[in-house]
């Protein structure tokens, strides 16, 4: 048996005579219909890569939206860590939870720049231009400066003018490669970034 006093009977018989007399004049709801919405990261291209800030070379998952059209690049729009990858787990630190903002910042740089000796500004430059640039100075101290043998007539084959600092990013095969290339030309200087 419900106990109800006067006022609290006379309040429920009110809104549920309101109520239906509201049905009645057709302001009943209609029938709700269950929508998914789109969730944004199913419409956009998912793309692994190393986070490049660190030694650590953590996993992530970058999604851009566009197909690149007309020379365009796409719009990368969210970074996540990779949870499937075995270093950072899906995790990222600050920094790397930051990739989206220095991607599209302004003052990236994104095409090779020179600056003449004794001049006080940079001009942009194609990478052709750079790449032959590197490789020619590169030719010419290796020219100048290789030694082929020590004082005791051993050969050594050494190129001690110039060094090499391998990226901290880069898996373990391309870091093995990037060393047999150095040591090929006779570098001795080198280190690898990578000792995390």
């Amino acid at each position: 048996m419900v106990d109800l006093a006067r006022r609290q009977f006379l309040k429920v018989t009110g809104t549920g005579v309101a109520g239906s007399s509201l049905a009645l004049m057709g302001f009943a709801p209609g029938a709700a219909v269950a929508s998914v919405r789109a969730y944004k990261l199913s419409r956009s291209t998912e793309v692994r890569q190393t986070c490049t800030y660190c030694s650590v070379a953590c996993g992530i998952l970058m999604y851009a939206m566009g197909n690149g059209a007309m020379n365009a690049e796409p719009h990368i729009f969210h970074i996540e860590g990779d949870p499937d990858h075995p270093v950072n787990r899906g995790t990222l630190c600050p920094k790397g939870a930051g990739l989206v903002d220095m991607i599209h910042s302004d003052q990236r740089l994104k095409y090779p720049e020179y600056r003449a000796p004794g001049s006080d500004k940079w001009e942009r430059i194609s990478w052709d231009d750079a790449m032959t640039r590197i490789a020619r100075l590169m030719k010419d101290d290796r020219d100048n400066n290789f030694i082929a043998a020590n004082e005791s007539g051993q050969t050594v084959n050494r190129w001690l003018t110039t060094g090499m600092l391998a990226a901290s990013a880069t898996s373990n095969e391309t870091a093995y490669l990037t060393h047999k290339v150095v040591r090929s030309f006779g570098l001795l200087v080198f280190d690898n970034q990578a000792r995390v």
